[in-house]
């Protein structure tokens, strides 16, 4: 079964970088999502960073979005207001400008957030609803 998905840093990561605990898991699940799958700028920000100690896998992820297997949705540039207002609403958690982004993302698409952070599920889409999301169990 293909599913179409939000894509959050944390799967990534553990995609690119074979040491990475969920490495497993994330491509077991990335084989069963649809392409292109969609993330936002933030992400790709949060995942260079994380791989800046692995050229290679900074490199994969870009080359990945060259090939088409992963497009960036720029919710922030058109969802700014809906973006801050969920920056204010979890700014105890504390929410990143990332995942404010993927929340909007999901609001907007209807699709899952694939995702390794717990406090996902703490959000909720239009105030009311959980965000839908696939992560290890």
């Amino acid at each position: 079964m293909s599913t179409r998905i939000v894509m959050d840093t944390g799967p990534l990561v553990a995609f690119l970088d074979r040491a990475e605990r969920h490495h497993e898991w994330a491509c077991a699940r990335f084989r069963e999502f649809s392409l292109p799958m969609l993330t936002c700028e933030p992400v790709l920000a949060e995942t260079c960073f994380l791989l800046r100690r692995t050229p290679v896998a900074q490199d994969k992820l870009l080359e990945s979005m060259a090939r088409g297997f992963l497009t960036v949705d720029s919710a922030l540039s058109r969802e700014i207001k809906a973006v801050r207002e969920s920056l204010s609403k979890y700014r105890d958690l504390p929410m990143s400008l990332a995942d404010a982004c993927l929340v909007r993302m999901a609001e907007l698409t209807q699709l899952p957030v694939c995702t390794l952070d717990s406090h996902f599920t703490l959000y909720r889409l239009r105030g009311r609803d959980p965000v839908p999301i696939v992560s290890p169990k």
